[in-house]
């Protein structure tokens, strides 16, 4: 924690930062030792900001020596004279202009990057999961509805009453393998609504050790890359 003097702050000011740590303004009018009591007293407001800070910073960091991929687009960072972001994807690069008098690893700039990058995924998801979906379902003889791309925060994908298939965009970084195996649990979920021994049964049919699929998809996480 950084508490020091600040002839511009009109009032006690506490700053939680990602990658940069809890940062105290103290006014001249308000002596140090008042400082130090007035932050005890926000204790719990420093604590659930730090959990959020600590998640935050659990997040890749972008700057000019990421060599970040998609499966068909590379990341590019560049600065312009605007004082707006804008992304651009088109021609395998997924282009990210920011304010050139701004640190790119400041955490609006991270996320408006995080934000294109996501924008590419969805790009690709939708180009390439429909038709794997459809696929799969013409091999092992699966009927749906049709397919939607979600940015899910807790779901690989699902499977509606109606037989609607929801995969999520994230499903993009995965390895080509756990992709399939959520599109084959998804489509044997129109046969099989439960997770029963019979799913089981016909997942392993379709795709090969179901379960050892499930468990190598479990250690990646969703939102964080």
């Amino acid at each position: 924690m950084l508490i020091e003097r600040s002839d511009k702050a009109k009032r006690l000011s506490i700053s939680v930062r990602p990658l940069k740590g809890i940062r105290v303004a103290v006014p001249p009018h308000i002596s140090f030792e008042k400082a130090e009591q007035l932050i005890y007293t926000k204790a719990d407001w420093i604590k659930a900001h730090q959990a959020r800070m600590q998640q935050e910073q659990q997040l890749t960091v972008y700057d000019s020596t990421s060599e970040f991929k998609t499966k068909h687009h590379a990341l590019r960072l560049l600065t312009h004279a605007h004082y707006n972001m804008r992304c651009l994807i088109q021609d395998g690069y997924i282009t990210v202009f920011y304010p050139a008098h701004k640190d790119v690893r400041d955490s609006d700039v991270q996320k408006f990057i995080r934000q294109a990058i996501e924008e590419g995924y969805r790009r690709e998801a939708k180009q390439y999961l429909p038709q794997r979906v459809a696929y799969f379902a013409q091999k092992f003889g699966f009927s749906y509805q049709n397919v939607f791309i979600k940015n899910a925060k807790s779901r690989w994908g699902s499977c509606s009453h109606i037989n609607n298939i929801n995969l999520n965009l994230h499903l993009m970084r995965l390895p080509d393998a756990l992709c399939d195996y959520v599109i084959l649990h998804e489509l044997a979920h129109t046969v099989e609504k439960n997770h029963g021994p019979r799913f089981w049964a016909l997942l392993d049919q379709v795709c090969g050790n179901a379960k050892a699929l499930d468990k190598k998809l479990k250690a990646y996480r969703i939102s964080i890359f």
